[in-house]
């Protein structure tokens, strides 16, 4: 495990079948071997089956995709905020697109990973949801138009100035909080446009999850960093 310095690269291995099995593990080590080579700070988010294996494999940043807010006890098929933590991660994913919560939902999963010592990422689908669940003082806050997602125009190309919007909504409540933007992000060009657009890092997925040469793609996301 090692800290999360920015400009930061998320890698959210989502539930793709490239990284069923030995693929979550094979490309946490990627993950971790372009860190290594690069010294540009990565952070791996494998399925909660893979979370505790790809945690204690990898000298590399691990969050989880999702928390729920519920105690440890009588909790079956939930997600509690220590157990990710004990499974090795230092943060979780809050309110991806994929994994809304509300917003009543997002301030119990936060006071939940506070708890647990656990960073968290709050995604959000505008500028104005940015600086809206920015009040619950995340870790970080990772804007990402949903429209644009999983596609291959880059948010930092199709919509910039909701970047802008974002970084200066959440900095409204809290300047230290960092901005990561996502959907649609893929190479370099991209991450650097994020970098030069006030982000201080991205939020990926299929880009990187779906290459035909995984530890090709993040060496390409990172040329520019």
């Amino acid at each position: 495990m090692s800290e999360i310095r920015f400009p930061l690269i998320i890698v959210n291995f989502k539930a793709y079948t490239e990284v069923e099995g030995e693929g979550a593990l094979a490309l946490a080590r990627a993950c971790a071997e372009v860190a290594g080579e690069s010294g540009v700070s990565i952070v791996a988010c494998p399925p909660m089956v893979e979370l505790g294996r790809v945690a204690s494999s990898v000298t590399l940043p691990v969050m989880a995709q999702h928390v729920d807010h519920k105690t440890p006890g009588s909790a079956t098929g939930w997600v509690t905020a220590e157990s990710v933590r004990r499974a090795g991660a230092i943060g979780t994913l809050v309110n991806h697109s994929e994994h809304r919560l509300g917003m009543e939902g997002i301030r119990s999963v936060v006071l939940a990973c506070k708890r647990a010592d656990l960073r968290t990422c709050i995604c959000a689908d505008s500028a104005n949801s940015s600086g809206e669940v920015a009040i619950f003082a995340p870790d970080m806050v990772a804007v990402e138009p949903p429209e644009l997602i999983g596609g291959d125009v880059s948010v930092t190309s199709a919509k910039p100035d909701i970047v802008i919007e974002a970084v200066r909504a959440v900095h409204q409540i809290d300047s230290s909080i960092p901005v990561l933007c996502g959907a649609g992000v893929k190479n370099g060009q991209d991450v650097k446009k994020a970098i030069e657009l006030g982000a201080k890092g991205v939020l990926l997925a299929s880009g990187v999850v779906k290459a035909k040469d995984q530890k090709q793609a993040l060496r390409d996301l990172i040329r520019f960093v």
